[in-house]
């Protein structure tokens, strides 16, 4: 039941960091006075930059989770 929750919620976070666009005031200031593509490559960009810290926590916990169940065996 644990792990289909995490899964879960792994999942919709996944999902959701997706459709989230958000900017810097410095990054906004560029874009508005460029072309849309360009625009889709910064967001692009951020999402992806964004996306490695919430792995390398997940990952993290993953080793913690794994060394206690070790432990309690």
């Amino acid at each position: 039941m644990y792990k289909r929750l995490l899964l879960l919620t792994f999942l919709m976070l996944i999902s959701i960091s997706e459709k989230s666009y958000s900017q810097c005031a410095m990054c906004k200031a560029v874009v508005e006075n460029g072309d849309s593509s360009m625009a889709e490559g910064i967001n692009d960009g951020i999402t992806y930059l964004m996306v490695f810290p919430y792995l390398l926590i997940g990952f993290l916990f993953y080793i913690i989770y794994r060394y206690n169940k070790k432990s309690k065996i």
